[in-house]
């Protein structure tokens, strides 16, 4: 049985004022909630992290009643008691005894004045590596990706050593770039990036093998959906689209005929000309600008 939070002499009394019993109101509320926090099941314990959120605390000198208080403005602005957070909770997230969940952690960023993904930093949860992580964790089918909105911020090369890097020559880019210290990704940025969708080559489709191997990450002007009739001097002007069928996608040459589209294999690749209603089960997702692979393992 739950004793309720207030004394039973003052109870009457204070129901007979508005004022009162929205206060009793929100003190249940928050009885409930602390109490409904202790039954979830726990996370691991986080010493690091914890103190690294006592730091912030005492960086904007707060205390923790001061961030209960302003979570309280965020959960009544949300709607939701998940972004409340009550001075013991806070004290036990700080003392490392477990791992915060998002939208308390979401609170906290907004509160310390910190990005969120370095407030998940504080608990080992880099941002920074779902790029290189989604490289190596292939999928079978070929699909569309769809733009990240990234919280990173690109990184700026510095002036003085933008203007001594030759790009038209090759090169180690440990070597270009070994006096700064880093390699700046935003040098690999594409332009026009806003009008750009991405693709992923799965690791079975060898349509277009050895020109793009199957892991490829493909970036498609989505603006260039007619097929280009010109000519072209080789295999490497030829052009190649992202395809999207009926129930999967493909990564070829294209050209249509008579209400057909082929879809044109490499001739190393071994598979054969497949050839799809046009317009009715095909459309063009865009042409093919960039690709990101590996020619080695």
């Amino acid at each position: 049985m739950i004793r309720s939070p207030v004394p039973r002499a003052r109870l009457a009394d204070d129901l007979r004022s508005d004022e009162s019993c929205a206060r009793l109101e929100q003190t249940c509320k928050k009885f409930v909630h602390d109490r409904w926090a202790l039954l979830m099941p726990a996370s691991r314990p986080s010493p690091e992290g914890g103190r690294l959120l006592r730091s912030e605390r005492m960086r904007v000198k707060l205390s923790t009643r001061d961030v209960e208080g302003l979570s309280r403005r965020i959960a009544d602005e949300k709607k939701s008691q998940d972004y409340y957070i009550s001075h013991a909770w806070l004290t036990d997230a700080e003392n490392g005894a477990f791992t915060p969940g998002i939208f308390k952690l979401y609170s906290l960023s907004v509160i310390y004045k910190r990005r969120y993904d370095e407030i998940l930093g504080f608990f080992g949860i880099n941002l920074a590596d779902i790029g290189r992580e989604q490289m190596w964790l292939t999928l079978p089918r070929t699909h569309l990706i769809g733009q990240p909105e990234s919280p990173i911020p690109a990184v700026q090369i510095p002036s003085d050593i933008r203007v001594k890097i030759d790009l038209g020559k090759t090169n180690l880019v440990s070597r270009m770039f070994g006096q700064w210290g880093g390699m700046p990704v935003s040098l690999f940025g594409a332009k026009d990036s806003d009008k750009s969708v991405y693709g992923y080559v799965g690791t079975e489709d060898f349509t277009l093998f050895p020109l793009i191997r199957p892991g490829s990450f493909v970036q498609i002007d989505a603006n260039q959906t007619k097929l280009d009739r010109g000519e072209w001097h080789n295999e490497f002007d030829r052009p190649i689209y992202f395809v999207e069928l009926r129930d999967s996608y493909a990564c070829s040459w294209c050209e249509s005929r008579e209400g057909r589209l082929l879809l044109i294999p490499y001739p190393q690749s071994r598979y054969q000309v497949r050839e799809v209603r046009f317009p009715g089960d095909a459309g063009i997702v865009g042409r093919v600008t960039a690709v990101s692979m590996r020619i080695a393992e």
